[in-house]
């Protein structure tokens, strides 16, 4: 019997070091930024019989934990209309729930039943975890691995986790097809946020290495109104996530700037355009030139850019987790943010008004 094990690899990449601008000095201070990855994907045939093993479920008591599989209704009936509903690159519309300061929760719906949920901020009922707990903890509770297994009827996959998708968003399974990605701050080593998905959905998202016999179930192929949906939803989400995460680390919230959101969706759409990853447009131009360009007034400004992560929450927690990145992300004196997305390639502006 041939099985056809097709590795994927998908490497997350990040502009290293913000852009960063002052009207006293304009010019980008050493804001080169450098490539340390590049998207690449290998496929090999191999011949193997391996079979992944089932691992035992695991008890989970958290009220989010328990929404999976719970029709669309009994999301209205318990928390009323969501703030938005913003469609996803992957056939499920995410029904954002968010006071856009302390907490911040959304759901993704499928078929009027949820099949994916992504958690952030303070006093959500997540048990047997909570946002902040230490690495050393919740791997004492879900014994993250470098690889785990998932199977369907006569398809297998093996979702393989490199160093750093161990120390910064490790996976565990929890039933026959529920997965949690526990994403980490890994400055202080402590839990960030959850995403709890059914396997189908993560096998969409692909966000680790995989190997697998059977088939990959495919996203929808969108047309450009609906990317403009996602696009959109993605912007909005990744300004609430931030204002969410500036509160957890006692940082002022910032505003929407509506100005550099154009700015920054023009830098997005140009690097997925000409197929670049810079600060620096191929004319030469940086974030200085853009904001020129717009009229747009500032004291400082900082620019973060990301690409390919597989959507905006998990952009989120690679800025979070990139030294340059995070300064911007968390510092007090912005008070403005524009965000602009383009497919999967996220730009953001941070302002601070005069």
């Amino acid at each position: 019997m041939r099985i056809i094990r097709f590795l994927l690899l998908l490497t997350l990449f990040l502009g290293i070091g913000y852009y960063f601008l002052q009207e006293n000095n304009m010019d980008a201070e050493d804001a080169i930024d450098k490539f340390s990855k590049v998207l690449e994907q290998k496929k090999s045939l191999l011949e193997s019989k391996e079979v992944p093993k089932k691992r035992k479920s695991i008890s989970l008591e958290g009220d989010v934990f328990q929404w999976i599989d719970n029709p669309s209704d009994k999301l209205l009936e318990t928390f009323g209309e969501p703030l938005r509903k913003d469609l996803s690159a992957y056939g499920y519309t995410w029904w954002v729930y968010t006071d856009q300061f302390n907490q911040y929760i959304q759901f993704g719906v499928r078929d009027d039943k949820v099949v994916t949920i992504f958690a952030t901020g303070n006093d959500l009922s997540i048990e047997p975890v909570k946002i902040s707990e230490s690495y050393a903890s919740v791997n004492d509770q879900f014994s993250f691995n470098k690889m785990v297994n998932y199977s369907k009827g006569l398809s297998s996959y093996t979702f393989h986790l490199n160093e750093e998708d161990l120390k910064m968003r490790p996976l565990a399974k929890i039933t026959d097809d529920i997965f949690i990605q526990f994403y980490f701050d890994t400055f202080t080593k402590e839990l960030s946020s959850i995403r709890v998905i059914k396997a189908e959905t993560l096998l969409k998202h692909r966000p680790y290495e995989i190997e697998y016999r059977g088939d990959l179930p495919e996203s929808p192929d969108l047309t450009d109104k609906e990317w403009k949906k996602v696009e959109s939803g993605m912007e909005q989400q990744i300004f609430d996530i931030t204002n969410v995460m500036r509160n957890q680390y006692e940082k002022d919230p910032v505003d929407w700037a509506s100005g550099a959101r154009e700015v920054a969706f023009l830098h997005s759409k140009d690097m997925a355009d000409n197929n670049y990853f810079s600060h620096y447009a191929l004319n030469g131009e940086g974030l200085k030139e853009r904001l020129a360009e717009k009229d747009i007034d500032y004291r400082t400004a900082g620019e973060n850019i990301a690409a390919q992560y597989p959507d905006a929450a998990a952009a989120m927690e690679g800025w979070l987790n990139s030294e340059g990145h995070r300064e911007a992300l968390l510092n007090n004196e912005y008070t403005h943010l524009g965000v602009g997305v383009y497919r999967f390639y996220y730009t953001q502006n941070f302002l601070s008004k005069l």
